[in-house]
């Protein structure tokens, strides 16, 4: 009996898709799309000269997965695609799970996924505006893990974090990545670039509508639909089943509407759950693994 009892034990242990499947929602397909194609060009299934942003390709061979694949690429083996793929779970975890800025989703996954699409469409931009001024590569996913984590580092300015254990403010943290790699001679471009467009969405989001009393962003009205107000939850069937009938007395068919975790007291405004604040959370370990967010 005791054997059986410590199988069973050992059964109900978490493993790696528990783990996977506890992330939030954009981190868990950002981090799990951006792992896959890493290893996939590492070994050979696919190039990754498909994978970089070519606007010649894709305007003329119509390759528009290259809008997508340029942002998850990491890069080839090193130790550098392994630290980015760290920071990119790490980071894009803590912000979203934190609490986006509240740009009308009450400060939930809808306001994250329109914050990334700030990002994506701004690195874009970028590439093509400075690209010839300045050495930006065609592969932008460091540039958008260091444009969440300054916009994170604006949300939450005196959270106290750390970098490989020495603390700093968590408004400090991007620059101190920043000064870090300059100091080690490694790329620090993309870090900057990143920096900067973080600049750009917090100056939107949080300056402007202060200073002037006017919201500049707003997260579209399809992606509230599809996440729902606060932490997207995924949508449940009713108990009637597809198609059944429902326990509300009427006619069961698709799903429960998604979201309203966090739900703010007014959605739309700028001073709910999702607002500009940092005090309250601590003991963020940014630099070395074995120890979860959050804890002291």
């Amino acid at each position: 009996m005791p054997p059986a009892n410590q199988a069973a034990g050992m059964n109900d242990a978490p493993g790696i898709t528990d783990w996977f499947n506890s992330l939030p929602p954009i981190t868990r397909y950002w981090f799990g799309g951006a792992a896959a194609l890493t290893l996939g060009a590492n070994f050979g299934i696919v190039s990754p000269y498909r994978l970089i942003y070519d606007f010649g390709s894709i305007k003329n061979s119509f390759h528009v997965w290259r809008l997508v694949t340029s942002f998850l690429y990491v890069g080839p083996f090193s130790i550098n695609t392994l630290m980015g793929l760290y920071m990119l779970y790490q980071f894009s975890k803590q912000y979203e799970g934190g609490g986006p800025y509240n740009t009308g989703a009450g400060g939930g996954t809808a306001d994250y996924a329109f914050c990334l699409l700030f990002g994506i469409a701004g690195c874009v931009l970028m590439y093509h505006g400075l690209g010839g001024f300045i050495p930006m590569a065609p592969l932008f996913t460091r540039n958008l893990t260091f444009y969440v984590l300054y916009v994170w580092g604006r949300k939450n300015p005196t959270v106290d974090a750390n970098i490989w254990g020495v603390p700093i403010k968590g408004m400090y943290l991007a620059f101190a990545y920043l000064l870090l790699n300059v100091l080690l001679g490694n790329p620090y471009w993309d870090i900057l670039a990143g920096i900067g467009l973080g600049h750009v969405y917090y100056f939107l989001v949080d300056v402007y509508p202060l200073v002037y009393g006017k919201d500049l962003l707003h997260t579209p009205r399809f992606l509230i639909d599809f996440f729902g107000i606060g932490d997207y939850v995924p949508p449940v069937a009713p108990a009637g089943g597809y198609g059944g009938v429902g326990t509300g007395g009427g006619t069961g068919g698709g799903f429960a509407r998604p979201g309203n975790v966090r739900t703010p007291g007014d959605p739309t405004g700028g001073g709910a759950a999702g607002s500009s604040s940092g005090g309250g959370r601590s003991g963020h370990n940014w630099g070395g693994g074995g120890r979860r967010l959050g804890d002291n």
